[in-house]
């Protein structure tokens, strides 16, 4: 072989070479140091609710599990959580944008809304489940009411004259009142608002009698005498509020409302990153500060693992379908 063949010949295996850790060399060292920035949790409400108050915990805690990082909670409201959800899933998918939300998000928008700017399924991929937090049927202390039975009986014989607040169209808290509606045989009007906080101030305040909230923003009202709790939406009685009857106990037998809370990325994640992420939360979820510090805060702790998203949005999906048909939800 010719010298010169021969060289050449070497050039191109080292360049080749070169070529091959170009490639793969230097991605596995740049996912290697994940995260190198700030992580950012979208949450689509805006600040003092309970999603809002949930995603700070979570994020203070799960960055104790990444050495040398930081997450921030960014609040992203509008459109029922739409707004920042659509946000997340078209940003890139490299784990430093993530998503808190419950099935407002992933069953509940997509049963009211066809024509959403995601798909709960193809946009996102789980990073995990964390627990539900129940909801609350309130009112205003002057509302001529103090009982879900007194309520129905006003409700019947003023069709259309009162009106009930959420925080946001196609919320579980707007799915519980039209829930609430059917079930009862009633009118109460919803009044939408951009998330807990403002829907509670106007609550306090007077300006609407009733509202469907968590017990995360409801418990701390009821306690400084602001509100009076009616009612809570889940199927057993809540160990923070043992004296508060649940619906199915005050004559609306079977019903049954939760919201439950996921952690998402945008779909597309480098499997290491992935896997780092999931572990963070993971960890953080087994420790039992972040344990207390969600039970503390009204959550009902329950970690789930990423694949019980899938598995949980295609079952729920279906009947939040049937729901908006039976029930005729509507975006107001």
């Amino acid at each position: 072989m010719h010298p010169s063949t021969a060289s050449a010949r070497r050039r191109l295996a080292g360049l080749a070479t070169l070529g091959v850790l170009a490639l793969f060399g230097a991605p596995q060292a740049a996912l290697a140091a994940f995260p190198e920035r700030p992580i950012t949790i979208v949450v689509p409400y805006p600040p003092g609710g309970a999603a809002d108050v949930l995603g700070r915990l979570v994020a203070r805690h799960m960055q104790l599990q990444l050495p040398g990082s930081s997450i921030v909670v960014e609040n992203k409201a509008g459109a029922g959580t739409a707004v920042g959800a659509q946000a997340v899933a078209q940003a890139a998918p490299d784990g430093y944008t993530l998503l808190s939300s419950s099935n407002t998000t992933w069953t509940m928008n997509p049963a009211l809304k066809p024509r959403l700017p995601y798909d709960t399924l193809k946009s996102f991929e789980a990073i995990g489940t964390i627990g539900s937090i129940p909801l609350m049927l309130v009112a205003h202390p002057s509302a001529p009411f103090s009982s879900v039975k007194d309520l129905v009986a006003q409700a019947k014989a003023q069709p259309g004259k009162l009106n009930y607040a959420s925080f946001g169209a196609g919320t579980s808290s707007h799915f519980a009142g039209e829930m609430f509606n059917a079930a009862a045989g009633v009118d109460i009007a919803h009044v939408p608002y951009k998330g807990s906080a403002p829907a509670m101030q106007d609550l306090i305040g007077g300006q609407v009698p009733m509202s469907f909230d968590t017990n995360i923003a409801s418990l701390p009202q009821i306690k400084a005498g602001k509100i009076k709790p009616l009612a809570v939406t889940t199927a057993r009685r809540l160990s923070t509020a043992p004296d508060v009857p649940t619906l199915a106990e005050s004559g609306l037998p079977g019903f049954e409302l939760s919201a439950w809370v996921s952690f998402v990325a945008p779909r597309g994640l480098p499997e290491p990153v992935r896997a780092t992420l999931v572990k963070a939360l993971a960890d953080a979820m087994a420790t039992p500060a972040l344990q207390a510090d969600l039970a503390k805060a009204g959550l009902e702790v329950a970690y789930e693992p990423p694949a019980t998203f899938e598995a949980r949005v295609q079952k729920e999906l279906p009947q939040m379908r049937e729901l908006v048909r039976k029930a005729n939800i509507t975006v107001d």
